[in-house]
């Protein structure tokens, strides 16, 4: 399954602060109709994802329902992404 979507990048500034895009509403129904095909726990779902020219491999994290794309600091020195900056997320799942 293929997917892409453009979002906010959002800070959650937590003891541990990371950077995010929240996935659509719409998107979020399409990985649910899969999501217990390829979920490893605790409703993270492994994904290859794609900014730019830079891709990289992680899991959505579930969050209210739907879910987030964290974003790593690599990936976002790499692309000069910064809280509040507009992406297209490019998201692929191995179903």
């Amino acid at each position: 399954m293929d997917l892409e979507f453009t979002g906010d990048v959002w800070q959650w500034k937590g003891p541990a602060p990371h950077h995010f895009v929240t996935v659509p509403e719409e998107e979020c129904a399409e990985l649910e109709s899969v999501s217990a095909l390829v979920t490893y726990g605790w409703g993270m779902i492994p994904v290859t994802v794609g900014i730019g020219d830079t891709e990289w491999t992680t899991s959505l994290w579930p969050k209210d329902g739907g879910y987030i794309v964290p974003l790593k600091a690599a990936v976002r020195r790499t692309e000069g992404i910064d809280v509040g900056d507009v992406v297209t997320v490019r998201l692929a799942v191995s179903v």
